[in-house]
């Protein structure tokens, strides 16, 4: 059995709505990076956050961030052992996929869509993120450019149609 899925994928490509989706089947939990990344300039603190709080064994969790106030918010404590999927730009590093791994079986996935469908949905879901797109934009570049060599166990090109491709079988490109 898969313990650990790691979504990733850049801004408005479909992450959350396949995560969602996979979660429902599964009945897995989300946890959604969005719901940790250290503010607007934070995609790589996020990642060691996922790495080295939210997939360790003993007491794992993450500070929900408060965005309002920017600056952590709650402690959010996640079951030792639990089954998860980790979505957000960042879930697939070589760190994060490591610490799924001592977790047991892992499935990475990426997620894609053309930059301006992707940028069409994010701003749709959330105005505010308009005056930081280009800043949170260059930093997807930076994690992808660093990752570029760690392949997905599976691909999800979700295209100009905006559909949510395959949910956690075989399909998409990848294998």
């Amino acid at each position: 059995m898969i313990r650990t899925w790691l979504i990733d994928g850049p801004s408005g490509s479909g992450k959350t709505t396949h995560a969602a989706a996979l979660g429902a089947r599964l009945g897995h939990r989300v946890v959604h990076m969005d719901d940790l990344y250290p503010g607007w300039w934070g995609l790589a603190e996020g990642s060691r956050i996922v790495a080295e709080e939210v997939l360790r064994m003993k007491a794992p969790g993450y500070h929900r961030w408060d965005w309002e106030r920017d600056r952590p918010g709650e402690w959010v404590a996640l079951p030792e052992g639990e089954p998860l999927i980790v979505e957000g730009v960042g879930a697939m590093t070589p760190a994060t996929v490591a610490a799924a791994r001592r977790r047991g079986a892992v499935r990475t996935v990426l997620v894609t869509a053309p930059e301006g469908l992707r940028r069409r949905r994010a701003l749709a879901r959330d105005p505010y993120y308009e005056p930081w797109w280009e800043t949170w934009a260059r930093q997807e570049r930076a994690h992808f450019a660093a990752v570029a060599g760690l392949e997905p166990d599976e691909r999800i090109d979700n295209g100009e149609d905006g559909g949510a491709g395959s949910v956690g079988g075989t399909g998409g490109t990848g294998g």
